[in-house]
C-alpha cells in the first residue's frame, strides 16, 4: 500500500473525564448510565447526530423479540430501555413476543432524556480514530470532528463501538472472521401507505413460523409464529424481476395507524467486512437497490402494499458481526447451550440464539451467566469492551450480539470501570464481588 508521512502536531486536550465511552449503541448507552450512576463524571462519545446505535441508526425496532412466557433475563438498563420508551409513548406491541418494539425515532428523544436526567456528559457528530495509550495502559482518545483533532482523557475507557475500535487501535489483540463467514449486513427501510388490516389478513391466511426460516432449532420453535415473508419475493424472482443470486426475504415488526410498516428486515447480504470503508460503501448502494426490488414485490404480491412506496431507509447499514476481543476468558457456544456459571458473572442472558441458521427462543427458564472476562481485552489495562465485539466463539456470537446482551455487558463495564476508580485498582485487578454487588443495587439480577 502506498504510504505518506504525516506530520507530527500538538493535540489540545478537549476534555478530561472519570470513564469515557465512545459508541452510544444498547450496550455504549447502558455503559455510560451505569458509570454515571455510580457517581463517575462520565462522557459519551457518539459518531453520529444521536443517541441509540443499532435502535436509531439501523432503526431495529425488536430489541427482545426473544421474550415468551417463561424467559429469565438480566433485567437492568436494557429493560429500562423498553419500559422508558412505552412510557414516553415510543413503542407499540412487538408481533411475535411479549415485548415492546422501539419506535426507533422517538427513541433518540428517550436517549436524549436518559443521558440528560443521569448528567452524562454528550458528544455527538464526533469520530474516535486513535487511542492514547503510556505503555499498556490506555489515557484516553483521540477524535477527529469539526472542532478539529482533539483528544479526550479518561481514567477508564469503555470500547461500545460495536467493531472494537478503540481496542484495535490500542492494539489489544482481537479476531475476525473471513468476509465469507461474517453474518451478513443489512439495510433496513420503513414503507408508507400500506392497508394494515389487507395486510394482517394476508399473514393470517399464510402463516409463517420460525421453521421458515431456520436451519437449525430445537423443536420448540418450529410451530411459534414469525412475522417473516418470503412468497412475494421468490414470485419476483420467478418472473425475473428480482435477479436470480440475490436472496431477499425477511421480516416485518410493527405498523402506525396510519399505515406505515416501519421496518422492513428483508434485505441480508453476506460477504461484506464491516471493517473497510469500501465494502461499507457497496453494502449501502446495493442495499438500497435491493430494497427497491423488494418494495416493488411487495407491492405487486403482497395484499395491503399495493400503494405502498419508500418511507424511510435506515441511516447507517445494520452490522451483526466484525471484529471481536481476545479477552481474560472466552464464552463459547457450549456455554450459553448449556446454562454456564461464572464467578465473575455480571448478569445473565437467557438461552436465546439468533444466527448463523441457528434460532433459539427462551421459553423454558434457561440462562446462561454473563462473565466479566470477556469484556476485559488482554493486554491493554483500564479499558473494557461492552456490546457485540465481546471475546467469545461464532456460537456464542448468536447470543451476545443480541441488543439486550448487549445492555448486559455495557452495564457491567460501567459499573466495574466506576468500582475501579473508587478502589483505586485497575480493570483488570477489579473487586469482582463489589461490582456484583454495585449491578445488583442498580437492579441486574446476577444469578
Amino acid at each position: 500500500m502506498k504510504q505518506i508521512k504525516e506530520a507530527s502536531k500538538i493535540i489540545p486536550v478537549m476534555a478530561e473525564t472519570d470513564v469515557l465511552v465512545v459508541g452510544s449503541g444498547p450496550g455504549g448507552l447502558a455503559a455510560a448510565l451505569a458509570a454515571c450512576r455510580e457517581g463517575m463524571d462520565t462522557m459519551l462519545v457518539e459518531r453520529f447526530g444521536c443517541f441509540g446505535g443499532n435502535i436509531t441508526q439501523a432503526s431495529v425496532e425488536s430489541i427482545a423479540w426473544y421474550r415468551h412466557a417463561g424467559t429469565v433475563e438480566s433485567e437492568g438498563i436494557g429493560f429500562e430501555f423498553e419500559m422508558r420508551a412505552k412510557q414516553m409513548g415510543a413503542s407499540r406491541k412487538e408481533p411475535q413476543s411479549q415485548s415492546e418494539a422501539l419506535d426507533t425515532e422517538m427513541f433518540k428523544c428517550v436517549a436524549d432524556r436518559l443521558i440528560e436526567e443521569a448528567g452524562i456528559r454528550p458528544v455527538l457528530h464526533c469520530f474516535a480514530v486513535e487511542a492514547v495509550m503510556e505503555g499498556g495502559v490506555i489515557r484516553g482518545i483521540i477524535t477527529e470532528s469539526k472542532s478539529g483533532r482533539q483528544a479526550i482523557l479518561a481514567k477508564r475507557v469503555i470500547d461500545a463501538t460495536g467493531d472494537a475500535d478503540i481496542a484495535c487501535r490500542a492494539g489489544a489483540p482481537y479476531q475476525i472472521a473471513q468476509r465469507k463467514d461474517l453474518l451478513g449486513v443489512t439495510v433496513t427501510f420503513s414503507c408508507s401507505g400500506v392497508h394494515k388490516e389487507q395486510f394482517l389478513e394476508y399473514v393470517q391466511a399464510h402463516p409463517a413460523s420460525l421453521k421458515n426460516w431456520a436451519e437449525k432449532t430445537t423443536g420448540k420453535e418450529d410451530h411459534m409464529f414469525s412475522p417473516y415473508l418470503a412468497e412475494p419475493f421468490r414470485r419476483a424472482k420467478e418472473a425475473g424481476e428480482i435477479p436470480g443470486d440475490v436472496e431477499i426475504a425477511g421480516t416485518w415488526s410493527s405498523f402506525t395507524e396510519q399505515g406505515d410498516a416501519t421496518y422492513l428486515n428483508v434485505v441480508y447480504m453476506p460477504g461484506y467486512d464491516a471493517t473497510d470503508v469500501r465494502d461499507l460503501t457497496r453494502a449501502e448502494m446495493e442495499g438500497r437497490k435491493q430494497a427497491m426490488w423488494a418494495i416493488a414485490a411487495l407491492k405487486k404480491y403482497t395484499p395491503g402494499f399495493e400503494k405502498a412506496k419508500l418511507r424511510t431507509f435506515g441511516a447507517s447499514l445494520g452490522i451483526r458481526e466484525s471484529r471481536k476481543i481476545i479477552g481474560r476468558c472466552t464464552i463459547t457456544g457450549h456455554d450459553v447451550r448449556n446454562q454456564a456459571r461464572f464467578d465473575d458473572a455480571i448478569g445473565i442472558f437467557p438461552e436465546f440464539l439468533d444466527g448463523y441458521g441457528i434460532v433459539i427462543i427462551p421459553t423454558t427458564g434457561r440462562y446462561f451467566q454473563v462473565p466479566y472476562g470477556i469484556t476485559v481485552p488482554q493486554e491493554v489495562d483500564n479499558l473494557l469492551v461492552a456490546g457485540r465485539c465481546v471475546a467469545g466463539d461464532q456460537l456464542s456470537h448468536a447470543a451476545t450480539r443480541q441488543m439486550m446482551c448487549c445492555a448486559v455487558t455495557g452495564q457491567g463495564a460501567g459499573v466495574a470501570a466506576a468500582v475501579s476508580i473508587k478502589d483505586k485498582m485497575t480493570c483488570r485487578e477489579v473487586d469482582i464481588q463489589s461490582v456484583q454487588k454495585a449491578l445488583e443495587k442498580q437492579g441486574v439480577r446476577i444469578a
